[in-house]
């Protein structure tokens, strides 16, 4: 809606485009709740931003400049609606799609502000939200977005996507970065009521699909991530169980695993393979598809996902790639080895809020069998928990920790009060 709308007015006018899509769900409330919901609830959404736009153009056309290139068709009655119609078609909604998650990667934008306005304007992540995925505060973020919305509302027109491979490939990277950040907060994210949202994977599934349909961003880099999104949403049956509760990845939950998915994102692995360039991408879906070759997780070759994990450092330094790759460590050397390397993270201090950075501590410290410390690390990780089911999975952890302490005639402290958080 969005995309369809700036395209209408103009990138100069984005918060018109934003307030008319605020309208049409506030129409949606007021309707549904008498009406029951449409059959086809987008569509539905569509039609009412159409009919919204519309009304606008025959009010302020005199007195508001809107999209340049359209100016003719939309200052004369006859070619207004058809002209409007037109752009909410299927095929113009995804061109629009397309050239929006390109506008927002300027070249004279920083990367972090082109991924932020991704995420904010074409994925409808909160501020929040969005700061989350950056591991920044709120205050931070909210300047970034006015920034990049600050220096959009300066341009004119949408980007054009037949203007080369060149002006393409310098937009591509920070496009493909804000697609995996998105399916990473639907997959792993910070919301506070539920560990995983489907929809967002789902949204950057849709939006990766986009991108290998376009011949200038159908490239390695796209198939890898594309690649890496599809063998990771292979796993979401298993993340959750009946009960909406997180569980560990054991072979429970592999067998519930997407074979379909999986076998989709081999497949644009494999088309990845070409070129002379290996990116992250190309090396996070390898680990994905090492975890998804194993029939049983003491299966899994982890001197590979290791090895896999160092190149992924080299190219692309974080404490959370450090963090797996220690876990990975430790399956394949065992927990002192994993200890060690969480330790040593570089920038750890960055995961001091990320519960499942104690988590892994405490995992780790289970297995070694030290339980007091495994406890204090499992209580942290409560005190940072999310939402419930992140608070549900550690408080499981605690009691299992609890019932090993008896079972060793070992002590532990006492189990915390439920986290508030």
């Amino acid at each position: 809606m969005v995309s369809a709308l700036t395209r209408l007015f103009g990138v100069h006018n984005l918060a018109l485009a934003e307030d008319v899509v605020q309208d049409s769900l506030c129409r949606a409330l007021e309707v549904w709740k008498f009406q029951g919901v449409p059959d086809n609830p987008s569509a539905w959404l569509m039609t009412t931003a159409k009919h919204r736009a519309l009304d606008l153009l025959r009010r302020e056309r005199t007195a508001r400049v809107f999209a340049p290139d359209l100016g003719r068709l939309l200052e004369t009655e006859w070619s207004l609606a058809p002209s409007v119609s037109e752009l909410f078609t299927e095929h113009a909604i995804k061109d629009d799609l397309l050239r929006m998650m390109f506008t927002c990667c300027a070249p004279e934008l920083a990367e972090d502000v082109q991924i932020a306005l991704i995420l904010n304007i074409l994925c409808g992540f909160s501020v929040s939200e969005t700061a989350g995925a950056f591991l920044c505060s709120q205050a931070a973020m909210e300047k970034r977005l006015q920034r990049g919305k600050a220096s959009l509302a300066r341009a004119r027109a949408l980007f054009d996507m037949s203007g080369g491979a060149v002006a393409v490939a310098e937009r591509l990277s920070a496009v493909q970065r804000a697609l995996y950040l998105l399916f990473n907060e639907g997959y792993h994210g910070a919301h506070p009521e539920t560990a995983v949202r489907s929809e967002l994977c789902a949204w950057a599934l849709r939006l990766g699909a986009l991108l290998l349909e376009h011949p200038a961003s159908e490239l390695p880099e796209t198939y890898a991530l594309c690649a890496l999104l599809c063998l990771h949403a292979a796993r979401l049956p298993g993340r959750l169980d009946a009960a909406g509760n997180l569980g560990p990845l054991d072979d429970r939950a592999r067998a519930a695993w997407d074979r379909e998915l999986i076998a989709q994102g081999l497949q644009l692995l494999d088309r990845s393979a070409t070129g002379n360039r290996v990116s992250e991408y190309h090396l996070e879906a390898g680990i994905a598809a090492e975890h998804a070759a194993a029939a049983r997780t003491a299966d899994t070759d982890w001197a590979r996902v290791v090895e896999l994990y160092d190149l992924l450092l080299r190219l692309r330094p974080s404490p959370v790639i450090g963090l797996n790759r220690a876990i990975a460590l430790s399956q394949r050397d065992g927990p002192e080895r994993g200890l060690d390397a969480l330790h040593g993270l570089e920038q750890r201090e960055r995961l001091a809020s990320y519960p499942f950075y104690f988590a892994a501590l405490g995992d780790l410290e289970q297995r070694a069998l030290r339980l007091e410390r495994a406890t204090n690390h499992f209580s942290e990780a409560l005190a940072l928990a999310r939402n419930p089911a992140e608070r549900r999975f550690f408080a499981q952890r605690l009691a299992e920790v609890g019932a090993l302490a008896q079972e060793k005639g070992a002590t532990c402290p006492p189990l915390p009060e439920p986290s508030l958080r």
